[in-house]
């Protein structure tokens, strides 16, 4: 039986992998008059493909530990890398849908938070009973 914090995070892996081809299908066609106009075809192609990796990545995460070498640092990461990836990707759609430049200001936020998840993913590895 998987552990309810395993799940938690193949949860929200899938959740963004959902959302990501969603937005991505919305980004090809409903939202591409815009992209186009605000030249921002590649930063909303970017945030899309980031959403997408680290949805996998929370997936593969959950299937790579168990309910015996699950550690405290999984949630940590799990968290880490949701926001991260909310703020990473999100930030970037909102630019290239908005042409607003400050909210690429916020982008970095999102890549430290997905650096430090990657990480911990290596922490976890590395301690882990594997």
């Amino acid at each position: 039986m998987i552990d309810k914090q395993l799940k938690t995070i193949a949860f929200l892996g899938a959740f963004l992998c959902l959302l990501a081809v969603a937005i991505g299908a919305f980004g090809a066609h409903a939202f591409k008059d815009i992209l186009v106009a605000n030249q921002k075809e590649g930063v909303y192609d970017l945030a899309n493909r980031y959403q997408f990796y680290h949805g996998l990545a929370l997936i593969l995460i959950a299937a790579l530990f168990n309910a015996n070498n699950a550690k405290p640092t999984l949630k940590a990461l799990g968290v880490l890398m949701f926001l991260g990836t909310l703020l990473f990707s999100g930030s970037l759609y909102l630019l290239a849908l908005l042409n607003i430049s400050w909210l690429g200001a916020i982008t970095p936020i999102g890549g430290v938070l997905l650096l430090i998840a990657w990480a911990l993913l290596l922490v976890q590895i590395v301690k882990s009973d594997r």
